[in-house]
């Protein structure tokens, strides 16, 4: 720089923005994988996905149930598709399907952990698959679980209407339909590698 530059105060090119550069060839984390540079991750949280569809699921199952009530319990079962399929109100002190009869608190409380977990879940969902998945369980437990504290005989131990009744099969609800299919789903999520971030897991 010349004197009269420095007097006038004519300032530098400024300095290029700096970039990460790619890990060198076989680099390695901390656990000894290969490094590889971090993807930015795109897209939001699809919490409004998981509480869309499980509150499309909680409502459905309660307004099934108050017709139920209001209008088969305490009548002849009636048929769909002939002794195939019929609807037949029952009261479930067990779980899903009738099982576990005499277990009504445990459920209450295995219920309500299960939406503890899903709510934490929620904090790293960005996949649409999962938010459908987690909606269905969180909706179906919270179906479910309104019956058992607010039905007789209460304390946590009411006990749930079932009415759908498939033949040689036990009686359910669209609660425990939703728990079912969200249950699938992950499984089917998980064993395809997807993970609730968006993610994909390679198995060893």
């Amino acid at each position: 720089m010349t004197e009269a530059e420095r007097i006038i105060g004519t300032s530098e090119p400024p300095e290029a923005p700096r970039t990460s550069e790619p890990p060198e060839a076989g680099a390695r984390d901390a656990e000894g994988q290969p490094a590889t540079p971090e993807a930015p991750r795109s897209g939001s949280r699809r919490i409004p996905v998981l509480i869309g569809v499980a509150v499309f699921a909680y409502v459905l199952d309660l307004l099934s149930k108050l017709w139920v009530v209001h209008s088969l319990e305490h009548h002849d079962p009636v048929d769909i598709f002939g002794h195939y399929l019929r609807l037949d109100a029952i009261r479930n002190a067990g779980a899903a399907f009738g099982m576990g009869q005499g277990m009504t608190i445990v459920f209450t409380v295995i219920a309500v952990g299960v939406i503890v977990v899903i709510a934490r879940l929620a904090r790293r969902l960005y996949s649409v698959p999962w938010a459908i998945a987690l909606g269905l369980l969180l909706g179906g437990a919270l179906g479910n679980l309104t019956d058992r504290v607010f039905r007789a005989p209460g304390d946590f131990q009411g006990r749930v209407v079932d009415f759908i009744a498939p033949v040689h099969f036990a009686v359910f609800n669209l609660a425990d339909s939703a728990i079912t299919c969200g249950g699938v789903l992950v499984v089917l999520l998980s064993f395809r590698g997807i993970d609730p971030d968006g993610t994909r897991h390679q198995s060893d």
